[in-house]
This record gives C-alpha cells, structure tokens and sequence, in this order.
C-alpha cells in the first residue's frame, strides 16, 4: 500500500486508547506471517485474524470513532467498505463448503477402504471418485481466488487515490481488510493444495507404501496434510497398485484432523466478520 498504519496512527480517534495499539499490533503480526504455509501456521492467522477483527469491532464502540464514521465525507468510503466485507463473506463460505465437501469425501473414502477389505476395484473406484470431488472443489477456489485478487487490486488502486482523503478509521479499516484478503487468500490456497502430480515411479511409491512407517520420510515432514492425501492418492491410481493402504489411510485421517480444526477456526472467524459489519451497519444508519 502507498501508506502505511503508522504514519496514520496519531491522527486514530482515541489513540491512547489500548484497542488502537491491539490493532496496530495485530496487523503487524499478520503481515510478518504471510509467508509461511504451514498447517499450523495458517491455523494461527485464523486465530490472529479473529483477534484482529473483535478488536475492531471494539474499536467501533468508541464514541469517538463512530463520530468519525459518521461524517458525510466518509460514508461512501464506509458503504465501499461494507460491499466489500460482504463479498469476504462470500469468500469464507466458499472456504467452508470446500472443507466440507473435502472431509466428507475425506470419511467416505475412509468407510470404503474398512467395509471393502480386499476389493481393490471398488477401493480404486473410491480413490477416483475421491480425486474428482477435489478437482471440483479446487475449480471453486480457483474462482474463489481470482475474485479476491481482483478485489485486492481495485482495493490497492482505492486506497493510493485516496489514502490521503479517507480519515484515520477508514484507512485503519481498510487495512484491516486488506489483511483479511490477504490471509483468506493464502488459507484458501492451502485447502486447494498444490497442483504439482508427484514425480513417482510404481516400484518406488509401492517402496514408499510398504515402509511407510520409516521416521522422516519425505511425505511425513510435509506440512499440508490436505496436500499430502491428494498426492497420495494420486500416486495410488498411477501405481496400480493398493494393496498396502495403511500408508493411504494414515494420510487421510491427518487431512481430515487438520480440516476439523480449519473449520473451526473459520466458523468462528465468520462469526467475528458478520459481527464487525453489523456494528458498521448500525453506525451509518443512526
């Protein structure tokens, strides 16, 4: 962005106040994190980004602030703020249903290879069926995605017009949604899991299957797990061969722990969101 929260900061309404310096604390640790991918660490900027957002809507209670929001020359900023908190709403509920779709196939799969012992064609068929759940899911978010970068650019284009103009909490709250999108961005990326196919021979995934219980193998120290499941599966169709599934299994049983604590996060995430923007609402309509 052309400007930054800190040279903003001492014009803030309240700026003693300690929900200012939260805020400004939580974005700065948000933007630290954006580089890192991990499970855990996505977990984390959920959990971050909730902070962040009941903050905010904290900082929305204050007199002082919605005084600010109140003013005529600030509420088209704050409508455009308001349509835009609306279309990450969006955003996160596509999140959701991919989480959703993705764990029940992720359960499905599971009961197949326990009820079918020994029936490779219809473990095969479940893979398959498994495999093209997630296409559909990652097309989604794709389009997901693609909507938020075009809302990040108009955003970035916004914010330098006008980011001299719009008043302290306007800008801090268009910071704030830019990390927002930011983060929704990477935790969708992360759901959707990499696009690469693994480089995998027959011989050396029926190797990989049948030793799977080496400390430190390549798969194990990866940190998608949602990732990890979709490239093993792949692996299985390539290789014909699915007779050692206690390797396929383990991997989805970690997918669907980390999809289960994703989804909370989120759940509880969307709450906070449709909570700060109500608060909004009611300042622009009183």
């Amino acid at each position: 962005m052309a400007t930054s929260y800190h040279s903003r900061s001492n014009s803030l309404p309240s700026r003693q106040h300690p929900l200012a310096f939260q805020i400004d604390d939580n974005l700065s640790w948000l933007r630290a994190s954006e580089a890192v991918s991990t499970s855990s660490s996505i977990g984390h900027k959920v959990n971050g980004l909730q902070d962040l957002h009941e903050c905010v809507d904290m900082f929305l209670q204050l007199p002082l602030t919605q005084q600010a929001l109140a003013q005529e020359q600030h509420r088209k900023c704050a409508e455009e703020l308001l349509d835009e908190s609306l279309m990450i709403l969006d955003v996160c509920s596509v999140a959701k249903d991919a989480l959703v779709q993705t764990k029940e196939c992720t359960q499905e799969l599971q009961s197949i290879f326990r009820r079918r012992r020994g029936d490779e064609m219809g473990h095969l068929n479940g893979v398959k069926k498994y495999l093209t759940s997630r296409n559909v899911v990652k097309k989604v978010i794709m389009k997901a995605l693609k909507n938020l970068k075009q809302m990040e650019t108009k955003f970035n284009t916004t914010c330098s017009n006008n980011g001299n103009e719009n008043g302290a909490v306007i800008s801090m709250l268009r910071e704030v949604e830019e990390v927002t999108i930011r983060v929704l961005e990477s935790f969708l990326s992360f759901i959707s899991g990499s696009e690469a196919e693994p480089k995998l021979s027959r011989w050396s995934l029926v190797s990989k299957l049948i030793h799977h219980k080496r400390v430190g193998s390549e798969e194990d120290r990866k940190t998608n797990e949602i990732e990890n499941a979709d490239a093993t599966l792949r692996s299985l169709i390539k290789s014909d061969n699915i007779k050692h599934i206690e390797y396929v299994q383990n991997q989805l049983q970690k997918s669907e722990l980390c999809i289960q604590e994703l989804e909370q996060g989120l759940e509880s995430l969307f709450k906070r969101l449709i909570k700060a923007r109500v608060t909004v609402l009611n300042i622009l309509n009183c």
